[in-house]
């Protein structure tokens, strides 16, 4: 339950599977990161021409990653429905033809979307090389991106068993006790998959018993990485590119959370879109592990993956 003064939100089911898809095509940045674009459903083929439509295409322009994207309910079944539905999709996707026309509509989606052209630009990406950089993107195979209200045991095994890497987000909807048309939708914290195969998968770490979604502010101080007190530093430049550069300070709270602009923010991503909405950007989404830097040039995704790769300091 969500308590807001005395209002109440109960957790509830998706109506159906269209609600929970239409969730994800209005937040997709909160899933695929705040360098990612959406593609909306596109029919395509497998060689034999086999049709299949799949909820959408991510492609992350930050990370080089693109994904298929199969939006869906928990009690649907695993077996009968998503696994054959998304297998058929990812045969579809590896075809050259299906490459070729997803190149073509994000080359159109560039064309006409200021926003997603504000998302190349931002990456140093030019015009002339917006159809390179989606090809070269294309080349890697796809993830398999499933959002979806519950995750069955057998989907999380079947995940595992996949030679493609799949990430499965949760996204909860929760509704007024008093007021059915009152609604609010639940999006994971920093873009953190509840099951990613691709980080099960990476060699075992000195700080083996956590990823990198869940690595805080905190955990950096507690290494002796980052120190309380501390100020972190992030410039941005508005989106016209005329006019100054704005720059912006972050301090580091004694309980690992950064003050920014006279106000606290308990994740570094929500401080820097504090500061780029400050400077007039119309972005709701920001990476804050790459957009903060300490004095001497070092963001915090660089300390993030230095944690991950140290030894824990004992107590």
């Amino acid at each position: 339950m969500l308590i807001f003064k005395d209002i109440k939100f109960i957790k509830s089911p998706f109506e159906n599977e269209a609600e929970i898809e239409k969730v994800v095509f209005d937040n997709y940045e909160y899933l695929f990161g705040p360098d990612s674009f959406y593609l909306p459903k596109t029919l395509i083929k497998t060689a034999d021409g086999a049709g299949t439509i799949p909820d959408g295409f991510a492609i992350d322009l930050g990370q080089r990653k693109w994904y298929v994207v199969e939006t869906e309910l928990g009690h649907h079944d695993v077996w009968n429905h998503i696994a054959k539905q998304v297998s058929k999709q990812i045969v579809a996707s590896l075809q050259l033809i299906t490459k070729q026309k997803l190149e073509d509509i994000s080359a159109e989606m560039y064309e006409n979307n200021e926003y997603i052209k504000e998302k190349f630009t931002n990456l140093g990406i030019s015009s002339v090389n917006v159809r390179k950089v989606i090809r070269d993107i294309l080349v890697d195979e796809p993830i398999i991106g499933i959002p979806i209200d519950s995750i069955p045991n057998d989907l999380k095994d079947w995940a595992r068993q996949q030679r493609h890497k799949v990430k499965l987000w949760i996204v909860s909807k929760f509704v007024e006790l008093k007021n059915a048309g009152n609604i609010i939708y639940e999006f994971p914290e920093e873009f953190k998959p509840a099951l990613d195969t691709e980080e099960e998968s990476e060699p075992p770490r000195e700080n083996r018993d956590i990823t990198k979604y869940d690595v805080e502010i905190g955990d950096l101080v507690a290494q002796k990485l980052l120190d309380i007190g501390e100020k972190l530093f992030m410039t941005y430049k508005p989106r016209s590119g005329s006019g100054t550069s704005r720059n912006y300070e972050a301090l580091i709270l004694e309980d690992g959370s950064l003050e920014v602009l006279g106000k606290v923010f308990s994740a570094p991503s929500y401080a820097a879109l504090a500061g780029i909405q400050d400077a007039g950007s119309d972005r709701q989404t920001v990476n804050g592990w790459t957009s903060w830097k300490t004095s001497s040039g070092k963001t915090l995704s660089d300390l993030r993956d230095k944690f991950l790769n140290t030894k824990p300091i004992s107590n």
